[in-house]
């Protein structure tokens, strides 16, 4: 979503992970999706790091970037994301009780319902906290929809998700692509205003 704001076009590989590209591995070892190839050779391979070298580029009048929120994103990145985790893949973890996961990353929502004061973290459109924190919370919801969105106690985090569910600029990026294979023509993407 961040590229999406750049004033910058980028080619697009879509990879599975059961089968990763030779070549994504040797630019970025940690062989995890998104792996952005710069043309100077940098890399980078952190998705929040992928959003600031968007910024540089993006329209921000219609996109805002004052409101980087660094605590919450980070609290996103570790905490949330660490207990979503163990809430999302049970399998993956059988020595942890996924519903305490589900309930301590709960706990964490109701601090962002208390910072939920008008549509969106950052006012009235979608800020770069917000497409920071989103995704995370749109996975935590999928684990079970039915639950999440009856819940009582974060009603401002229910209609901030499903807000952001229906946005525009979240549903045009949302398109399945063809996984990339060597020798396959390369998709591009780019500027889409929201």
């Amino acid at each position: 979503m961040a590229i999406n704001q750049s004033n910058k076009t980028v080619e697009l590989r879509e990879v599975v992970l059961r089968d990763k590209p030779s070549h994504m591995i040797k630019l970025s070892p940690k062989a995890t999706v998104p792996v952005l190839w710069l043309e100077n050779g940098n890399v980078i391979d952190e998705s929040l790091e992928v959003m600031a070298w968007a910024a540089d580029y993006a329209n921000w009048a219609s996109f805002p970037l004052k409101t980087f929120d660094s605590d919450l994103i980070s609290q996103n990145d570790t905490a949330f994301k660490f207990h979503l985790d163990k809430y999302k893949y049970p399998n993956r973890y059988p020595n942890s009780n996924a519903l305490e996961h589900r309930e301590a990353a709960l706990d964490i929502l109701r601090g962002i319902e208390a910072s939920l004061k008008n549509n969106w973290l950052g006012g009235r459109r979608p800020s770069f906290t917000d497409i920071a924190i989103l995704p995370f919370i749109r996975q935590f919801r999928g684990v079970d929809a039915q639950w999440f969105d009856n819940l009582k106690n974060i009603p401002k985090v229910i209609l901030w998700t499903n807000r952001f569910l229906d946005w525009e600029g979240f549903k045009s990026v949302m398109i399945k692509y063809p996984q990339w294979k060597p020798g396959d023509s390369v998709t591009t993407f780019g500027v889409t205003s929201f």
